[in-house]
């Protein structure tokens, strides 16, 4: 007599969604909820025709906070995935106990260095980007347009760190300044002292959420933009930094791996349900927050439900054909994406609209610098 098992689909699927919420820095986290919260509601909040159960945490920022909520969401809440995450000091804190508990987990932001190389795992996908990839494309750029002498600004945590190290891995000429401020400081009189009497070719800066904003406002209001040209990852120069510095920030170049111009079917209707939505044109952070809901649906759908088996569920998620709203998508063997990254320019056209658009692709099909380190 045979007997014959049968593996049912999970009754549902819970996501843990842990991010920054509150506070100067929030700004990242609540454009990705917003993204992820309307593709749950495009998809019927379901996944892969499952029912979702999310389970929210606010980690301030703060890698303690962060562990602390993962942590309850593994052995309390016992969810399927962990995602939402923005700064990759709290990332490299939640990473651990996510793994050792074979917890998948999905970036929508955070894709620190080492988890691309050395410390790559199997249960993490950096979705969004590794840090350094929107840095290098500006180093590149600048390289490529003979500026020779360039200031250099970022919060000192992780991910302004390897911002800055990616910008110099592309830039062939001299770092007039590095400058690490405080991750939060919205006050940088002194940091433009430096840049005018330092008298560099151009500054480029990774300043995240309010940072950024004010960064701008106060670079513009001492006329050092008429002096010296500024370049920025699109983290600084995204719709929601646009919306809050208005005219001034018109004429900044930045680079990004996505912008809300690409074109394609997915991307048009994500556009156009996110203006419906929430009155304003998305950031990349809402498209990373959405683009995680989209993988999940797909794979899940892949596997038919079944969340215990990991390695169907693995390898769903390395190879689903998802439809990412950056158009075409493929993760290297480190689990990190091969991205196109694209020339962005804040411009103001005849309607008054200011928004960036894309102007230029500067790689494509890039890959990360950590990719060889990871033996996966």
């Amino acid at each position: 007599m045979t007997m014959t098992m049968t593996v049912q689909a999970a009754d549902s699927v819970k996501i843990g969604f842990v991010s920054t919420l509150s506070g100067p820095l929030s700004g990242f986290g609540l454009e990705i909820r917003d993204g992820f919260n309307l593709a749950l509601k495009t998809s019927g909040n379901k996944i892969g025709g499952i029912p979702v159960e999310v389970v929210e945490g606010d980690d301030q920022a703060s890698p303690d906070v962060g562990k602390q909520l993962a942590d309850k969401m593994i052995k309390r809440d016992k969810v399927d995935f962990l995602t939402g995450i923005v700064y990759s000091n709290v990332m490299l804190a939640v990473g651990p106990p996510a793994f050792a508990s074979k917890t998948f987990y999905i970036s929508a932001a955070a894709g620190p260095a080492a988890f691309a190389g050395e410390r790559c795992n199997k249960y993490f996908f950096g979705l969004s980007w590794q840090n350094d990839g929107q840095s290098e494309a500006v180093g590149n750029y600048m390289t490529t347009n003979h500026y020779k002498k360039v200031f250099i600004i970022a919060p000192n945590y992780t991910g302004g760190k390897e911002n800055l190290e990616g910008f110099k891995r592309f830039f062939k000429g001299d770092v007039a300044a590095e400058v690490y401020v405080k991750l939060g400081q919205l006050d940088f009189a002194s940091e433009l002292a430096q840049i005018r009497s330092t008298k560099p070719d151009a500054v480029f800066f990774y300043l995240p959420s309010g940072m950024g904003i004010n960064f701008i406002k106060q670079y513009v209001g001492a006329g050092l933009d008429k002096e010296i040209p500024y370049f920025s990852t699109g983290h600084s120069a995204d719709e929601d930094v646009i919306a809050a510095v208005g005219a001034p920030i018109v004429g900044l170049k930045n680079a990004s791996h996505w912008a809300w111009d690409l074109k394609n079917p997915q991307n048009d209707a994500f556009v156009a349900d996110f203006k419906k939505a929430y009155g304003r044109i998305p950031t990349m952070y809402a498209f990373q927050g959405y683009d995680v809901v989209r993988l999940l649906d797909s794979a899940v759908r892949d596997v038919k439900g079944n969340l215990t088996d990991k390695e169907a569920l693995h390898t769903a998620l390395m190879t689903t054909d998802f439809k990412s709203l950056r158009g075409n998508f493929k993760f290297n063997t480190n689990q990190f994406p091969m991205d196109t990254f694209y020339l962005r320019e804040v411009q103001k056209d005849n309607a008054g609209l200011i928004t960036n658009r894309t102007i230029a692709t500067i790689f494509d099909n890039h890959a990360d610098a950590y990719v060889g380190a990871c033996k996966l």
